[in-house]
């Protein structure tokens, strides 16, 4: 059974850890429903959409129709099972084509508010994660480090 995943960061078509996400994308640009805060976050730069609805912007992203064996593998990169890791929810995205709003229930990976310090925060609140950001990116084996 397939299911629907909102990317905002290194997930995203053509970012860092796109090779992961063997899914088909949904055509066109998503948004948030909500707010939320989105901020590059510690010595990765981690994109780090923080579960805090109403604070922020409306964060822009990607929607893919994912299978159970992308989302598991989705789910180990971005460690959901780890106390310091992310969390899988569901969330609200809308898209705007032909001029009429669609709205969709989407999974999407946040951080924990209580994971979250002002001064872990390098760059935000930010709208969309862009390739300007992604190039600041490290991955966790570039540091030698496991978070």
């Amino acid at each position: 059974m397939s299911q629907l995943v909102f990317v905002f960061g290194t997930l995203k078509e053509g970012f860092p850890n796109f090779a992961t996400n063997r899914g088909a994308r949904v055509a066109g640009d998503f948004m948030t429903v909500e707010r939320y805060p989105l901020y590059l976050v510690g010595e990765r730069y981690s994109p780090w959409l923080v579960d805090a609805a109403g604070e922020g912007e409306r964060v822009v992203g990607q929607v893919f129709e994912v299978d159970e064996a992308t989302l598991v593998a989705m789910d180990d990169l971005e460690r959901i099972a780890e106390p310091d890791g992310y969390r899988r929810v569901m969330l609200e995205v809308e898209a705007v084509q032909d001029g009429r709003r669609a709205a969709c229930r989407v999974h999407a990976y946040v951080k924990p508010r209580e994971q979250f310090t002002e001064e872990d925060a390098r760059l935000g609140p930010l709208r969309e994660y862009t390739r300007e950001h992604a190039a600041l990116y490290r991955s966790r084996e570039s540091l030698g480090t496991s978070r």
